[in-house]
């Protein structure tokens, strides 16, 4: 082990290793790459013989029972557990589960630079495009074999994290990962359909109201989205119903930054922000209490907050931060 608590990749490797049973935690409105990253890691732990479960705060979308129905599913244990947290990079990400869990978190497998460090152990590539690479990495240091269902698992969250390869975290390297795991024979097409083509009733009718109702701000370079209570109680939609939404605003011409706040049941915001060049998403959701990539980050607001306090804290910092890296000043 590292003094300094950040493991390498053979340290990661050989933690796992000296381990048995795992509890595998995934972040809260769980994505492609959080879920393909836990359930790829049970299916890595499954080959080495050793126990795993892996939880998440939220109920898991059905369409990605394609991978997550194959891995091993072991909630029972007679022994010790070691919980691994896979693509969270703040407890507070964990939901629900953050009171039982986040100061048992033993080791953390993030590609968030903006990784907070509250596992006892943390293995983190800011480079890599998905958290998926870095379990794709593991099984590698391990020689394990990376099967059809394995590649199942790792392909959705590689692809999920880089909108299809085609946003700019992706690097030769993912694409060679990518070309090694459609080798195994997984039907991409498939899945590239599911996560990308395909959108229900329910989820067309939001997205209407939610366009209809979009604001322009900062001489247009800035778009922002908000996804009411009244919005999904309307239409049916849930939560997990929208993941992609948040590309939406950003595919506008000219516009730099895309903003999506989403109402929360519980009240207050998830706030979803993504970017282009040479803004920094991850220094405006840090602002905020969030973080994530340079392109693409989030945070959250209480349920202080009402709609339209949230707007106006979130695009107070979208301004000052644009204003930095634009090196102008920006109108309303």
């Amino acid at each position: 082990m590292n003094k300094n608590h950040f493991f390498s990749l053979s340290d990661t490797a050989d933690f796992l290793k000296q381990k048995d049973n795992f509890v595998i935690l995934t972040h809260q409105n769980p994505d492609g790459d959080t879920l393909g990253s836990g359930f790829g890691l049970a299916m890595l732990l499954d080959k080495m013989g050793k126990k795993s479960t892996v939880i998440c705060s939220d109920e898991i979308p059905k369409k990605y029972a394609y991978f997550t129905d194959l891995a091993p599913q072991n909630a029972d244990f007679n022994a010790e557990t070691t919980v691994v947290a896979v693509d969270v990079a703040d407890s507070k990400l964990l939901g629900k589960l953050e009171k039982e869990y986040a100061s048992e978190v033993q080791l953390c497998i993030d590609h968030h630079i903006s990784n907070i460090g509250y596992a006892k152990a943390t293995y983190l590539d800011s480079n890599a495009a998905a958290n998926c690479e870095c379990i794709y990495d593991l099984a590698k240091a391990l020689s394990l074999e990376i099967d059809k269902n394995l590649a199942l698992a790792l392909y959705t969250g590689i692809s999920t994290d880089t909108g299809c390869f085609r946003f700019s975290n992706t690097t030769a390297k993912t694409h060679r990962i990518g070309a090694d795991l459609i080798e195994t024979g997984i039907d991409t097409a498939e899945i590239n359909r599911i996560m990308f083509e395909t959108k229900s009733r329910i989820r067309v009718e939001l997205e209407k109201m939610a366009l209809d109702a979009m604001e322009f701000h900062f001489e247009d370079k800035c778009a922002v989205i908000t996804v009411t209570r009244e919005m999904y109680e309307k239409t049916g939609c849930k939560d997990e119903d929208l993941e992609g939404i948040t590309s939406i605003s950003r595919s506008i011409e000219g516009v730099m930054v895309g903003v999506t706040l989403r109402e929360r049941e519980e009240g207050g915001f998830k706030i979803s922000v993504r970017t282009y060049p040479p803004v920094d998403a991850s220094e405006i959701c840090k602002r905020v209490g969030g973080g994530g990539h340079i392109r693409a980050a989030g945070c959250q607001l209480g349920a202080e907050y009402s709609a339209s306090m949230a707007k106006a804290k979130i695009l107070e910092v979208v301004k000052a931060v644009m204003e930095e890296n634009l090196a102008g000043t920006l109108t309303d």
